[in-house]
């Protein structure tokens, strides 16, 4: 039987989120927002959970609040479970009084916390990846190689390996090396893994399984701040460090263009991720909303969650979240609306016409690939076109009312557009 009550789960809240932003201006990273009705945080907890490890700790720093709020909220254990989901955010004490510098030095500084959870293992995860993974395949791999830190890494085809942290493993399943972003050619021939000569490499997933005490020494005595960067090739040539293939979907959503093209390739027919999967389900806040209800409003290919009111035209190849209303005339498409947190509500007629704009996007609207983010105020008439891939720039306004980045519209949290606005490239 696998030791599963000896693991412990950190899962690395991230930093700043800048490749994100401006969704992480109010936010940590992993509480973004997925797929209408979830946070990114979601997924290394539920593949924690589906996978028998319960005592999971997250560590946090910037604009961690609605994290703090949606872990708290979402993950209680009965008795029966002698587990439990806690955060653990940056903090100065009498002995340090720096906030977290990398992903190593974070787990550094919660040593403490480590070594008082009293397990055999320790599983480092990222709180912004989409996959769905059995953490117990790992641990079994683990343990019967005798390993002391195992790497889980994934094929990556031979046009992507300057992508990742490419690592060589030999016939023993033993990583020899690792390279970080190779390009040159003579350094990929060498770092050949696998037989596939479409998928022949190796890349580093950024998830660690270590054991604990071997974890606590090399924290303790190296200053290193990073785990792929530093913490791993360092290990290579002195421990005993397996690689474990993961072969299934796997997505970093670390960048907006990630973030977008992966929430809408989930409205497709056969999505790369099955949010529906009975057998290993992923958890998430349990809102008590009303049915959604949809009045003469043609939708193709959308993702539509609850509590919303859409009485819009077209929908087409989009996702609508929690307590979205669209009204009457309105167009969306290639668009992801993030809706309204469930404790805002309009409390009076005057909240209700603030600036004479509701919550939600107004009438007659036409919006194509935008990001609308949450509890955004749309009036009428409002246009959003697209701009080209390679776009970047902000709202020259000092009051900026959105952002472009890869030519993607982002609006940001709490907006208000004013009705008549158009948001287009300057050629139109």
């Amino acid at each position: 039987m696998l030791p599963l009550d000896e693991v412990l789960a950190v899962i690395l809240g991230g930093g700043r989120g800048t490749r994100l932003f401006p969704l992480t201006q109010m936010r940590a990273k992993p509480a973004v927002p997925i797929a209408g009705q979830y946070r990114l945080i979601d997924i290394p907890i539920s593949n924690c959970i589906n996978s028998g490890i319960y005592k999971i700790a997250v560590l946090t720093q910037f604009n961690s609040v609605s994290l703090h709020r949606h872990i708290s909220g979402t993950y209680h254990f009965d008795t029966f479970h002698p587990g439990w989901v806690q955060i653990w955010a940056a903090e100065q004490r009498a002995d340090n009084n720096d906030w977290y510098q990398g992903t190593a030095d974070a787990v550094r500084k919660q040593l403490s916390e480590i070594i008082t959870a009293r397990t055999d293992y320790v599983l480092i995860l990222s709180g912004d990846h989409l996959y769905r993974c059995n953490y117990a395949e790992m641990l079994q791999f683990h343990i019967d190689h005798n390993a002391d830190v195992t790497v889980a890494t994934q094929p990556v085809h031979k046009n992507e390996a300057n992508r990742y942290g490419i690592l060589k493993r030999n016939p023993e399943d033993k990583i020899t090396d690792f390279k970080e972003k190779p390009n040159d050619p003579e350094i990929l021939k060498d770092l050949r893994s696998l037989e596939d000569e479409e998928k022949p490499y190796l890349g580093s997933m950024g998830i660690y399984l270590f054991n604990k005490d071997l974890l606590v020494g090399l924290l303790s005595s190296l200053d290193y701040s990073d785990f792929g960067k530093h913490l791993i090739p360092y290990t290579i040539d002195r421990y005993d460090v397996y690689g474990w293939i993961f072969n299934d979907y796997w997505e970093d959503i670390g960048t907006i263009r990630a973030f977008y093209e992966t929430n809408l390739q989930l409205t497709e027919d056969k999505p790369n991720f099955n949010f529906y999967d009975p057998r290993y389900p992923i958890y998430t806040y349990n809102t008590t909303m009303p049915i959604t209800t949809v009045d003469n409003t043609v939708i193709q290919k959308a993702l539509i969650s609850k509590g919303c009111k859409i009485r819009a035209a077209r929908i087409e190849h989009s996702i609508v979240g929690l307590r979205s209303s669209i009204d009457s005339g309105t167009e969306i498409k290639d668009t992801i609306i993030m809706g309204v947190d469930d404790d805002v509500f309009e409390k009076s007629s005057t909240d209700k016409k603030y600036f004479n704009i509701p919550l939600g996007i107004g009438k007659n609207c036409f919006i194509e690939k935008a990001i609308i983010d949450k509890n955004a105020r749309i009036g009428d008439n409002v246009i959003i076109r697209p701009f080209p891939d390679d776009a970047e720039f902000d709202d020259p306004d000092p009051i900026k009312k959105y952002y472009v980045r890869d030519g993607i519209v982002i609006i940001p949290k709490n907006t208000v557009i004013k009705a008549g606005t158009v948001i287009e490239p300057a050629s139109k």
